[in-house]
C-alpha cells in the first residue's frame, strides 16, 4: 500500500473470532451502551427539565453528559455493528470521521473537567464572589471555550494525519480508529509534525491535571478550616463526585498509553481501550447522582412523568426544548 489515495477502509480489531463470542460482545456492549444512553439521557432531561437545576455545575453536568453520550456513541455502535454481521471493515470517511469525533469528544471532556474544578474552587474558596464569577455569561463562554478549543484541535489533527502518506497495512489494532494506532500506519518519515501536535497535545493535558490537582489543594484546604462538621460534609460531597470522575478519566486514559511495552498485547490493548472509551460515559452519571439530593429528586420527577403521565409526557418536550435553551442562555 504505498499511499493513503488508494486505501478505501480499514480493518478494526475485532473482540472475538467465534461467533458465539462475537454475539456476547455485542450483547455486552449493547446492555452498557443502553445503560449509558439512560443515565446521561435522564441527567439531560433533568437537568433542561427542572428549574431548580439551572445553575453553573449542573449546566457543566448536562454539558458533560452530553460529550459522554456522543464519545460512546462514537466507539461502541461500530463495534456492535462489526460483531453482529461478523466483519471488520470501516470505510476511510467513516475513520476520519471517527478518530476526529474521538479526539473532539474525549478532550473536550477532560477540558469541561477542568472548568468543573474552577467551579468547585470559587464555590467553596471564594463563596462571597461565586454569583459573580460565575454567572450565566461567564458559565456559558466558559463551556463554548472549552468545545470550540477541542473542536480545534481535532480538526488539526485530522487534517495533519491524513495528508500523511499511509505506506503500511490498514489494519488498525484497535476496535475503533484511535490516532496512535493511525500513527503507526503512516511512513516513518512523514509524521514528525502529527508528533509535535501530540506532544503539544499531551503539554496541555498535563497542564489541565496540574490546574485541577492545585484547585483540590486549596478546596481541601479550605474544606479542613471549616469549623462545623456538617459544613465540612456538604463541601466534600460537593466535590467527591467530580474528583471520582476525574480520577476515573485520568486513571483509564493514562494506563492505555503509558503501560510498559511488556505489558502490551492485543488483548489487554483491547479491554484497557474498552475501559476508558466504554466505563466512564456508563459511570459517570451514578457518580454524579449517587449523593446528590437536588438530582435525585428531579430524576425521579422525570420517571414519573415518563412513566404515570402520558399528558406530561406531551408537555415535557415543549418544556425541556424552552428550559435547556433558557439554560444555554441563562443570564
Amino acid at each position: 500500500m504505498s499511499n493513503s489515495s488508494s486505501l478505501k477502509e480499514f480493518l478494526l480489531l475485532a473482540f472475538a473470532d467465534t461467533r458465539e463470542l462475537q454475539l456476547l460482545h455485542f450483547s455486552l456492549f449493547l446492555g452498557i451502551y443502553l445503560a449509558a444512553l439512560l443515565g446521561n439521557g435522564l441527567i439531560i432531561t433533568a437537568v433542561a427539565c427542572d428549574h431548580r437545576l439551572h445553575t453553573p455545575m449542573y449546566f457543566f453536568l448536562l454539558n458533560l453528559s452530553i460529550l459522554d453520550l456522543g464519545s460512546i456513541s462514537t466507539t461502541v455502535p461500530k463495534s456492535m455493528a462489526n460483531s453482529l454481521w461478523n466483519t471488520r471493515a470501516i470505510s476511510y470517511l467513516g475513520c476520519a470521521a471517527q478518530l476526529f469525533l474521538v479526539i473532539f469528544l474525549f478532550t473536550g471532556e477532560f477540558s469541561l473537567l477542568t472548568v468543573m474544578a474552577y467551579d468547585r474552587f470559587v464555590a467553596i474558596c471564594r463563596p462571597l464572589h461565586y454569583g459573580t464569577i460565575m454567572g450565566g455569561r461567564a458559565c456559558v463562554k466558559m463551556a463554548a471555550a472549552a468545545w470550540a478549543s477541542c473542536f480545534l484541535n481535532a480538526l488539526l489533527h485530522i487534517g495533519n494525519i491524513f495528508s500523511v502518506p499511509l505506506c503500511r497495512r490498514n489494519v488498525v489494532d484497535q476496535f475503533f480508529c484511535e490516532l496512535p494506532q493511525i500513527l503507526r500506519l503512516s511512513c516513518s518519515d512523514s509524521y514528525l509534525r502529527e508528533v509535535g501536535l501530540i506532544v503539544f497535545s499531551v503539554c496541555l493535558f498535563f497542564g489541565c491535571f496540574i490546574f485541577i490537582v492545585l484547585s483540590y489543594v486549596q478546596i481541601f484546604s479550605a474544606v479542613l478550616r471549616i469549623p462545623s462538621e456538617q459544613g465540612r460534609h456538604k463541601a466534600f460531597s460537593m466535590c467527591l463526585p467530580h474528583l471520582a470522575v476525574v480520577s476515573l478519566c485520568v486513571s483509564t486514559v493514562l494506563f492505555a498509553h503509558l503501560k510498559p511495552p511488556s505489558l502490551s498485547s492485543p488483548a489487554l490493548d483491547l479491554v484497557v481501550a474498552a475501559l476508558y472509551a466504554v466505563v466512564p460515559p456508563t459511570l459517570n452519571p451514578l457518580i454524579y447522582s449517587r449523593r446528590n439530593k437536588e438530582l435525585k429528586d428531579a430524576l425521579r420527577k422525570v420517571i414519573s412523568w415518563a412513566f404515570f403521565s402520558r399528558e406530561k409526557m406531551l408537555i415535557c418536550p415543549l418544556t425541556c426544548v424552552t428550559s435547556a435553551l433558557s439554560v444555554m442562555l441563562w443570564m
